[in-house]
Order: structure tokens, then sequence, then C-alpha cells
């Protein structure tokens, strides 16, 4: 167990105790004394498993060991190396089974980590100092062991060269100590940022001795090294990705990882058709599949082997929060400065008529950027916490999205609502804009913008919202791009309008900073698609990092999420409430879900295992 671990641990020189008398908040059985490291880390109030837990709740440590995964994914790849956007298109499945990080984060809570190549920490109640203790047990899958120093070149690399949300997170770092080869030490001392431990603790640790600094932008199909339960057996560009267990994998034992990497080997498969990769799964050559066509789901599962009892399909729930997608304004271009236009073009966007139609009414409109969870603030009014927080800012929030009364606008599904047209056009005139003959237009500039879109699925949608737009004179085109130059203009922002996505997670944090900070509007690559920058949400965005409580978080998310949705950014779109899955029987999973996860956690199934390996 880990306690008797630390307890029977041999001691060693490092640095003076560093302020080691924790808040309650961060001992399940009261508070830690001078001196006493603890074994987990809570974005908020304490890690809900004991220092002598012997697995996740949703991990079975009698899982059957064995057998060969068979997963496909849409779309290519033609890189290895997960950590810089100028890599190219990266295969998944490598973070995790490749690369791990010196805590494992528990998917049954908001966010709480675990020890896995870090055994222990030591943290002060102010979060400005935090020094992690390496299992002397932890070794790369060569055999080399890992020491402080792969730490420490991992942050100075990643914060150099990493991804922008790694380089803006490892910048707020005062100073970095390694006094021996199993001590890592962080000085974050006027950094208010309460999440960054636990930013640092899941930061992949890289071999030293086998990185090649002059290449590490680069995309390479290279076997990468790394710590984690797997290694890269085969590789093909584009079409495969075949990982083998690490036989003498060091974390197989550390409770964190009790029960997850079952499968001996997993073969990923690559498809660029849709429909190409559904054909697999229906002929038995891909073992899981998520859904997220609704006519599929709806029509498509009635083939033999379902018939016959082969395949399974299941409809899951879990606790995240939905998050939200949405048709972006990029308020970087002129014509959309005007938030009166940006709502009343969201006006027009009929989802009652789209859900019908096209989707089989499977669909919910997405009302919030954390929809269906404790964090969002639809249908609440905002409490004495959420206002004081706002206060500095008065007219950021309007008054109906403050009393939790807004709504996306409902349309009659005749997919012609002439009362929601006219509610936009009223809107528009007080903002100055006019009918002139067909086309709307606002001192002799006609409203006129392209919708940038990468699909068919995509393109289906936008060409539908474009006909409810010219309902009211505005002209939208519809502009389909290849992957290569979608992910260019996205990352230059050279668009008008395009899907955006905002995934959401139980305990958002410094990526806040990237999708809508200040700093972020300018960032070439970053996720601040809108081009939002206020004071507020800046401000907002340093609250929710600087909560200590677990209510002032939510307030402060909440107060956020109002921001957000009183900036008419996005035009939101829709999401399932349930997650769609189909799998083969031989297949099996803890009947115990985690709270926060989908039932896959990743594209290789670490919770799953073969009942005939």
């Amino acid at each position: 167990m880990i306690s008797s671990a630390i307890r029977g641990r041999p001691k060693r020189r490092r640095l003076p105790s560093l302020a080691l008398a924790l808040l309650t908040a961060f001992a399940p059985g009261g508070p830690l004394m001078a001196g006493e490291p603890t074994h987990g880390l809570a974005a908020h109030g304490a890690p809900a498993l004991p220092p002598d837990f012997d697995h996740l709740p949703y991990a079975d440590p009698q899982a059957k060991k064995g057998g060969r995964l068979r997963v496909g994914l849409a779309g290519t790849f033609d890189s290895l190396n997960p950590f810089n956007l100028k890599s190219g298109s990266t295969a998944q499945g490598l973070v995790g089974n490749i690369f791990q990080g010196m805590m494992a984060r528990s998917q049954d809570e908001p966010f709480t980590l675990y020890p896995l190549i870090a055994q222990s920490l030591d943290i002060d109640a102010a979060r400005a100092h935090v020094t992690f203790h390496l299992d002397p047990r932890a070794h790369f899958s060569d055999g080399k062991p890992i020491t402080s120093e792969d730490v420490l070149f991992s942050f100075n690399l990643l914060k150099s060269k990493g991804r922008p949300q790694q380089r803006v997170a490892y910048g707020l770092v005062k100073s970095i100590t390694a006094p021996d080869a199993q001590t890592v030490s962080y000085d974050l001392t006027g950094v208010g940022d309460r999440e960054l431990p636990l930013i640092l603790a899941i930061m992949p640790v890289l071999p030293k001795h086998a990185t090649d600094l002059e290449r590490f932008s680069d995309a390479t199909l290279a076997k990468p090294l790394g710590s984690g339960p797997y290694i890269v057996a085969d590789a093909q560009a584009g079409a495969r990705l075949l990982l083998k267990r690490d036989p003498n994998y060091w974390g197989a034992d550390v409770p964190s990882q009790r029960g997850f990497y079952n499968f001996d080997e997993i073969d990923i498969q690559y498809f660029r058709d849709g429909n190409a990769l559904f054909e697999a799964f229906k002929a038995g050559l891909i073992d899981y599949r998520e859904e997220t066509s609704t006519t599929r789901w709806s029509t498509g599962y009635d083939f033999p082997a379902l018939r016959e009892g082969r395949v399974a399909t299941e409809a899951l729930k879990n606790e995240n929060p939905k998050g939200l997608e949405g048709f972006v304004f990029n308020t970087r271009q002129t014509i959309f400065k005007d938030i009166r236009l940006r709502e009343a073009l969201g006006m027009m966007f009929d989802f009652e008529w789209i859900n019908a139609n096209l989707y089989s009414n499977l669909y919910t409109r997405t009302k919030s950027f954390f929809d269906e969870s404790e964090l969002s603030s639809s249908g609440r009014p905002a409490n004495e916490k959420e206002r004081a927080l706002l206060a500095p800012y008065p007219d950021a929030v309007r008054a109906d999205i403050l009393d939790g009364k807004w709504r996306p606008p409902v349309n009659d599904g005749s997919g012609r609502d002439r009362e929601m047209a006219k509610r936009a056009l009223e809107l528009l005139a007080a903002a100055g804009y006019h009918v002139n003959g067909d086309r709307l237009a606002k001192d002799g500039a006609p409203v006129s913008f392209e919708i940038m879109v990468k699909d068919r699925n995509q393109e289906r949608l936008a060409l539908n919202y474009a006909a409810s737009l010219a309902r009211i004179g505005v002209e939208a085109r519809v502009r389909l791009v290849d992957e290569v130059q979608y992910q260019r203009r996205r990352q230059k922002f050279d668009f008008d309008m395009m899907i955006g996505q905002y995934l959401a997670s139980a305990s958002p944090g410094n990526e806040q900073r990237m999708r809508w900070g200040s700093a972020s509007a300018t960032q070439e690559s970053s996720f601040n698609l809108a081009g939002a920058a206020s004071p507020a949400i800046d401000c907002l965005i340093a609250a929710l990092l600087s909560a200590q409580s677990h209510d002032d978080f939510i307030a402060a998310v909440r107060a956020y999420d109002r921001l957000l949705l009183s900036g008419f950014y996005v035009v939101p779109l829709f999401h399932a409430s349930e997650q769609w899955i189909a799998h083969s029987t031989d297949l099996a999973r803890p009947q115990r879900l985690p709270r926060y996860a989908a039932p896959l956690f990743g594209p290789t199934l670490e919770s799953w295992w073969r009942k005939n390996p």
C-alpha cells in the first residue's frame, strides 16, 4: 500500500519542509503535521480515497488479462509526437498508454490526482510550494530509472517547445529544483492559481536520454519511449497503430493502475470514411465504436451480428458537463463587432426543425457552456457570491442571464418561423440595420460573411443555417475546405464563422485562458476562436483558478458562464444527453462506471477486458 511505502521508505537528504502543515481540506483523516507527505491532491476539498486505497472505484483488479482489442478511428495520422502543434496529425492512444505523468487522475472526482510516478507530495496551504517524491521503482520501458533529472528536462522542454497551453501554464512557475534523484520542488509564489500544482502533476515525463531535442517539433514515425504499460509495436501512417503490453511495466501494481490496461495488444485502425468504419464494425473487424450519428443510431443497428448476440448496444450517462458546440463569430472581423447583430443572427438558427428533420429528435438544445451540471448558470438566479464577483462589471451580464431565465430562442419548428424573423429584424433595426430589397445592410454595407466547415455533416448544418439567415437578408456563404487548410486557417484565425467545440470538464481551470483569456485572442494557434478580450472574463478566470472552497468555485464558474452567454460569441447548437456505444459481446467492463468520464476514458478502453482472451 502507498501508506506503508511512505512509512518504510529510506530517509534521504532533501530541502527543509516547505510549510507542510496542510489545511484539513487536503487530509481526509485530519490536518497533516509538518513534514508529513500526502498521498493525493484535489482541486477543491479532500481526495475521496484514503491513503491506503487499493484501486480506483471504477476499476476491477480481477479483470482478465490478455487478448487483442481492435478499435477504429475516423481520420488519419502522420506522427507519433503528441507534444507539439507543428508535429502533424498525431496518432491517438499514446498519452496514458506510452506517456504518463507523475500522478494519475481519478475519473470519479472532478479533479483529483493519486500517486503514479510520484508516490507522494508535500504542499502548503497556499499552494505556493509543492514537492513531489518519485517512486524509486519507476522506470522507462527500456529499463532506465525515472529521476528528477527527467522531470526537470520534461518541464523545461515543454515550457519552451510544447503546446501553447503547456507553455502558458509552465511559464507561471517561478522556479523548479531537484535536491536529489527522487525529489522535485516547484516554487509557485505569487501565482494565485490553485490548479497549477495539479497541472504540473499530470505533466508527461519524457526520457532525457532518449529525446531528440533538435527534432522534437517535427512529425515523426519513430517509435516513442515512455514509461507507460504499452510500447509501440508497429505504426503505418494513416492506417494503423499497434500497441503491445510492456511485460516489465513498473506500475502494474500501483493502486491507481490496478484493473486497467488489460489487453495484451491494442490495434488502432484508421478509416478516412465514416461509412467504411461502420461497415468494418458490422463485419466484426472492429470490437468497439462510439456512435455519433443520430440516423445511424436510430435505424442502422439492425444487422446480423446484433441480432445474433455478437454485438450489444448501450446508452450510457455520466455527470460530465455537456459543454457547448456552436457557430462561432470571429469578433476580430469588423462585421461581428456589434453584439446585437450576433444575438439576432443566433435567433435564426432553427433547432426545432433541424432536430426533427435531420436528427430524429434525439438531441437537446445546449443552453450553457457547462450544461446539465451544477456548474451551469441556466435556470439558476445568481447568488450573492456570483453577484459580488460580477459587481465590478455591472454591464457585462444581461439581466435575464443574471436571473437564470435566458434560453436559446425556440422556433415553431416549421422551418419558416415568421415571428422569430420579426423579432430578429426588430433587434437589428434598433442597431441600425435595415433590409434594402432582399439584403440586410447598415450604412450601405451588406451583411455578408463566410461559414468555414470541414466535412459534409458540418456543411449540411451550415447550409440549413444559411438558408434561415437568407430569410432576413443575410448572405452566409458555406465553404468546405480540406483538413490541412482548415487547421491552418483556424490557427491563424482566418475565418468569419466556423463551428467550434468547447468541451467541458467537472473542474474547468487553466484551459479557459487559452479559450477565452484576453492574451490568447492574439496568440496564434490558441483556442480563442471568438477573439474574446474582456477584463471581466479575465477576472472570472482568475477567480475560478484561485477559489479555495467548493462553493467559491461553483460561484465563480457560474458567473463565468453568465459572462460568456451574455457576450453572444457563439450560436449554441445541441448535444446528446447520453453516450451511444456498440461493442462486441466478448468485451466486458466494470459494472461501476466513473462519474465524470466516458466509459472508455480514451480510445483504448483502459478499464475493459476480453472475456475469452
